[in-house]
Formats: structure tokens, C-alpha cells, sequence
């Protein structure tokens, strides 16, 4: 009943009127240029991010030092559906001038978060008076502090240069990847947009401490606090997973797109050094873990070395779920086996039933690795991306030493 309703207001938003057209071409295209776009969240705040179109066809997406390149733009009347690379969700809305009105959508999840973008427009947050206080450095974080099952640590990690302020929050099980904003007075704004997730961080600041509110989209929201603490640390990433007591190994047989089965016992996969990786095409940190794991893969398939991804996804059926693997590994260039362990959930606990040699399956990614003999050697929880700087470069080189050991034995 709630897609239905979503869909209805989809359809009121945006008409089916012809448009008025000169030998063919369509006057109503996006404009080269900039484009200041704004999500509504709760609390009526907003969510900005820019936006730069290249041509009728092309636009970059932008957040702090990331840049998504976008060249699924498509015309209907005097509508434009703009679809970020990999994920589901679409931004569909109708032209008003030069500016834009619609909403931003993910259809398997009956969720439609209002959306305008005004053209000509770069200041992501408006710069209002001078910053009062410094948020560069490290600070230990707590979110949903004190509700029970949802209170969680992260690591928040700021510059700011001027008005402006970057920077990222890193949990146990990932990043929040590239945010960017502004320091205005006491108050700290940070959003990103990258195509799945819309997230909003508001904040006052002191000089050691801060008190905010963390959005995603117009469905959630959860309070956090913050204190000055340049030598915290999170939890090791590869002590959160183990495999229960009375297991050394795993396995596990699913389909891949061409509805094959696929197990860890296939010739394929015999006295090779395996990563495992548990992820969805729905999640950012998935991403950009894929990426890394598909240039790795490319540069050493010579090698005994196989990944194997099980993909767990919220897709409503099968055939939907196949074809969000086959988009991921079409944009990525991901040569290695992508199999659909789980979908209609991205439930975790449903997922681990999938897996059930695991304690839990905490984070999407997870990875876990196996040497030659097929014995589970480590499992590394979430991803520490690009966003997250010189933790990535550690990343890199942990995973790859690693693996280098593995293929010695």
C-alpha cells in the first residue's frame, strides 16, 4: 500500500503534459552549470549537496575531495530522471526555469524524499558570520547515547580551512564517507549525497565538546555527542566477526546471475588463497570497497588468488537483485564472482542464517579470508574508504601484505 500511495504522488508531481518542441529538440534539458540541490529532511532542515552539469547527458556529483560521474540522464516531456551510477535510487523531478522540483526515490525501500535544485548556486551551506570555535582533530563520539540496542561509537575526524570544514565519522563497521560543510559561529554543518544514502550532521560546538543530530534522508534521525580526543581509537576490525566454537572454515553454495550455482568447493576456488565478501549493490561502503577489491582482483588473478562476493539484497525479487549485480559489476569492472546469497532483506540477523559458522554478520562489507588449505584466517569488519585518508592507506597495505603472507604458505 505504501509504494502504491508513493507511487500516486510520483505520478501527481510529475505530469504527462507535451511539451512544445522546435524540429524535434527539446528546450527543457538541464543547463550547463552549477546547481545548488537541497533533500527535505526532518525537523525542516535541509539537505544540500552540488551538483556541475557537463552536458545535456553529463553532471558530476560533489562532496569534499569525491566526484561522482553521472551519464544516466534521461527526458520525458518536461520531466528529467537522474540516476547516480550503481544504486537504485533516482532523482526525478520537473523543471521550473532553470531550477528543478521533485523528489529523490528508492522504490524498494517506498521512499520519496522531496528534492529542488537551484541553478547558478555553489554555496552548499550559506556562510552567515565568522566561525567561533575549531573542530579540527579527533573526537570520540557516541550516537544514541544511552538508548539501549542503538547506542554505538565512532571516530569523528574534522578540518576546517575558513568557513569550510571536511572531514568523516568512522565506525565499527565503516565510514560515512566524504562529508562537507561549513563552520558557522558554534554550529557545524555537514551533508553528502552520493546516490543511496542523504546524510545531514548538525552540530553545536565548544571548545572540547559538541552536541548534534545525525539525518539520513527523511527517515531517521538519532542524536550524538562528541569530545576532544586526539588518541582514540575504534575497536580492532578484525576482532568484531569469528567463526563460532567447533569451526575453522566456511561454505556456502549460491547462484550467480546466470541462476548457476556457485560454492566455495568448485574447482575454482581449490587450493587458492579466497577472500569472501559480504556486501549489497545498496551500500556505499560496498562500493568502495569493490572498487579496490576489483583493481586488486585484476592485478593479481595470475596469482592463487580468488574473491568471491555474496551479495545480500532488498531488492523485491530475484530478477531485480541480478540486475543490481549486473549494473555493480558492469560500473566497477568487477571480474570476479558476484552470487545472491539473500533477497527482499538486508537484514543482518537473516543474512548470518546464511552464514551460520559466524558469531553475527555486523557490517555490510565484511570480508573474510581463507588460505590454501580452505581454513579461515581473518575477518576484517567494514570498510575504512577513500574518505577516511590515512586509515585507507593502512587498509591497503594491511590487506595486501596479508595476502601476500597467505600465498607464501
Amino acid at each position: 500500500m505504501r509504494y502504491i500511495i508513493a507511487c500516486l504522488v510520483v505520478l501527481t508531481v510529475f505530469s504527462c503534459k507535451e511539451v512544445t518542441k522546435k524540429e524535434g529538440v527539446n528546450d527543457l534539458i538541464l543547463k550547463v552549470g552549477t546547481y545548488r540541490a537541497v533533500l527535505e529532511v526532518q525537523d525542516n532542515e535541509e539537505l544540500p549537496f552540488i551538483f556541475e552539469v557537463k552536458s545535456s547527458n553529463k553532471l558530476n556529483i560533489y562532496n569534499a575531495e569525491e566526484v561522482i560521474e553521472v551519464d544516466e540522464i534521461e527526458y520525458r516531456n518536461d520531466s528529467v530522471f537522474i540516476k547516480a551510477p550503481v544504486f537504485e535510487g533516482y532523482i526525478a523531478a520537473i523543471f521550473e526555469g532553470n531550477n528543478l522540483k521533485g523528489s529523490f526515490i528508492k522504490e524498494s525501500l517506498d521512499r520519496i524524499v522531496p528534492f529542488t535544485a537551484e541553478y547558478g548556486n555553489s554555496n552548499r551551506f550559506p556562510f552567515s558570520g565568522k566561525p567561533s570555535k575549531s573542530v579540527n582533530g579527533v573526537w570520540e563520539t557516541v550516537f544514541s547515547k544511552g538508548i539501549d540496542g542503538d547506542e554505538y561509537s565512532a571516530k569523528g575526524i574534522f578540518k576546517r580551512a575558513g568557513n569550510k570544514v571536511v572531514g568523516t565519522f568512522r565506525t565499527t563497521t565503516g565510514d560515512y564517507r566524504y562529508l562537507e560543510g561549513s563552520m558557522m559561529g558554534n554550529t557545524m554543518k555537514l551533508s553528502t549525497f552520493d546516490g543511496a544514502h542523504a546524510f545531514l550532521f548538525t552540530a553545536k560546538v565548544s571548545d572540547s565538546t559538541m552536541e548534534g543530530t545525525f539525518y539520513s534522508g527523511n527517515h531517521w534521525k538519532e542524536p550524538f555527542v562528541a569530545k576532544r580526543n586526539e588518541s582514540y581509537e575504534l575497536p580492532s576490525a578484525n576482532d568484531l566477526t569469528f567463526l563460532k566454537e567447533g569451526y575453522d572454515s566456511i561454505d556456502f553454495v549460491f547462484p550467480n546471475t546466470s541462476d548457476e550455482l556457485v560454492g566455495l568447493k568448485d574447482d575454482k576456488f581449490k587450493d587458492k588463497v579466497v577472500i569472501v565478501q559480504i556486501m549489497g549493490t545498496w551500500c556505499p561502503n560496498c562500493l568502495d570497497e569493490s572498487k579496490y577489491y576489483a583493481d586488486f582482483y585484476k592485478k593479481n588473478k595470475d596469482k592463487d588468488v580468488e574473491i568471491i562476493a555474496l551479495a545480500f539484497e532488498y531488492a523485491k525479487d530475484k530478477e531485480t537483485a541480478f540486475s543490481r549485480i549486473d549494473r555493480l559489476a558492469v560500473n566497477v569492472g568487477i571480474e570476479y564472482p558476484i552470487l545472491l546469497a539473500q533477497y527482499g532483506t538486508s537484514d543482518k540477523a537473516k543474512a548470518q542464517e546464511k552464514l551460520p559458522m559466524l558469531n553475527h554478520v555486523l557490517s555490510y562489507p565484511t570480508s573474510i579470508f581463507i588460505d590454501k588449505k580452505g581454513k579461515v584466517r581473518k575477518i576484517h569488519t567494514g570498510f575504512n574508504g577513500p574518505a577516511t585518508g590515512e586509515k585507507y592507506i593502512e587498509f591497503k597495505y594491511e590487506f595486501e601484505t596479508f595476502i601476500e603472507d597467505l600465498l607464501r604458505e
